[in-house]
């Protein structure tokens, strides 16, 4: 059994691997609708959130550690949006950008919206707004690197030992 698994590591180790973990966010970007629009545009170089350590363009869930949902989020894009959070490697963390995905927006009354992505999978960060601006997808980008900082990885991986096949 290692350190991490164990809980008992220790305070320099700890702080080196969180901020490795907080410049290292691979972003798997999940656009539905308008505020996709705004996500994208934080890409562009005039906001440029490479500075900021998160990795725009991964080529598959598998290898993304966050989830950006924005846009509004159906019954049936439901499912599809889980089986993607299931294929992400733990620890792995969830925006939600816009006010359909955080609670259905202005369609919260349609019997084929969901009402907020919180009721599929956890979210760590709310973007609120309609469309949110870029510069607020980079503060929650901000904001989550923080709790990233802070995070207490005996509690953040307690439970069943890592297993290599």
């Amino acid at each position: 059994m290692g350190l991490v698994e164990s809980g008992k590591v220790p305070k320099p180790l700890t702080s080196l691997l969180s901020t490795s973990r907080k410049f290292s966010l691979w972003m798997y970007q999940w656009g539905l609708a308008c505020c996709a629009i705004e996500m994208a545009a934080a890409f562009m170089p005039r906001y440029d959130v490479m500075r900021l350590g998160v990795i725009p363009l991964p080529a598959s869930p598998r290898q993304s550690d966050l989830l950006c949902v924005s846009g509004t989020l159906t019954d049936k894009m439901a499912p599809p949006l889980r089986r993607l959070y299931e294929q992400m490697p733990d620890p792995k963390y969830v925006i939600s950008m816009g006010s359909c995905a955080n609670c259905g927006g202005p369609y919260w009354d349609s019997y084929s919206v969901t009402k907020g992505c919180d009721q599929i999978v956890p979210v760590d960060i709310y973007v609120p707004g309609c469309p949110p601006r870029p510069e607020t997808l980079l503060e929650a980008i901000v904001l989550l690197q923080e709790m990233i900082q802070n995070e207490d990885m005996g509690e953040r991986w307690r439970g069943d030992p890592i297993v290599l096949r």
